[in-house]
């Protein structure tokens, strides 16, 4: 146990800069609950917390990384507006896939999402379907912004995102399904769908590119209810990433 230094402070709050998570090869987890779902997923550099959250808290597990400070000292290192009672600063695991865990298993494919909310978002749906891995572009959200670790709500711990060239892995794995959704695609209703390959969502604002799209071997729509006057134009991508991989797994479960 040790009191928090002028050292440790400087490095944690330079965390909230990608490429100083990049130099330094760490991320924070935020709050109590975060640091639960994801203590035993990670190594822990720091649990930096206050003396109160140490005696109430606290576990023998702790102890080695444990690094004590006043509260007023969160408020400076916090990367939220509202700073908790504890942080972990996590070292940045190596992610890494099988041959086999993609061609036997459903993949996730994010064309340049930008929010972290979105990611976090996909990423607890990923984890709620058995989902384990997320192939992102060099473009979309880093994983390991505190926003986007404090949406996954735990689910970081078991859901990997690499991040690669997109085209590169769809042309590697052209013999297996991949589907996007489009406004001209077909109905997603009247498909029958497998339960392995790739599904694909795209940018917030502009879909996903003409680059990733045309490697996609299905097209989907999924349809809005006929009404009178406007309507929404677009879905969120998280909302239509919940839709669709819903209607994936549904369909392969029809005898």
């Amino acid at each position: 146990m040790i009191d928090i230094n002028n050292s440790i402070i400087k490095v944690v709050k330079s965390l909230a800069a990608k490429k100083h998570r990049d130099s330094e090869g760490l991320f924070v987890a935020e709050g109590t609950k975060c640091v639960r779902d994801t203590w035993d997923a990670f190594n822990c550099r720091w649990l930096i917390a206050t003396r109160s959250w140490y005696e109430q808290l606290g576990t023998a597990a702790h102890y080695d990384k444990i690094v004590i400070t006043p509260k007023s000292q969160m408020a400076r290192i916090s990367q939220f507006d509202t700073p908790s009672d504890v942080i972990a600063v996590y070292e940045i695991p190596t992610r890494s896939y099988t041959d086999e865990e993609v061609r036997n298993s459903l993949n996730i494919v994010l064309d340049n999402i930008q929010d972290p909310g979105n990611l976090g978002t996909i990423m607890r749906l990923a984890d709620w379907y058995g989902i384990r891995n997320i192939f992102a572009s060099t473009t979309t959200v880093d994983v390991f912004n505190h926003k986007v670790v404090q949406a996954t709500m735990g689910a970081i711990s078991r859901v990997k995102v690499h991040y690669c060239d997109l085209e590169s892995l769809l042309e590697q794995y052209s013999d297996l399904p991949a589907y996007g959704t489009f406004l001209d695609g077909e109905n997603i209703y009247n498909k029958k769908l497998a339960p392995h390959g790739f599904v694909i969502f795209g940018n917030e604002g502009k879909g996903i590119s003409d680059n990733v799209g045309k490697l996609a071997s299905e097209r989907l729509l999924i349809p809005s209810a006929p009404h009178q006057g406007a309507g929404s134009e677009s879905l969120n991508v998280g909302i239509a990433a919940a839709i669709t991989i819903s209607e994936i797994m549904r369909s392969s479960l029809q005898k």
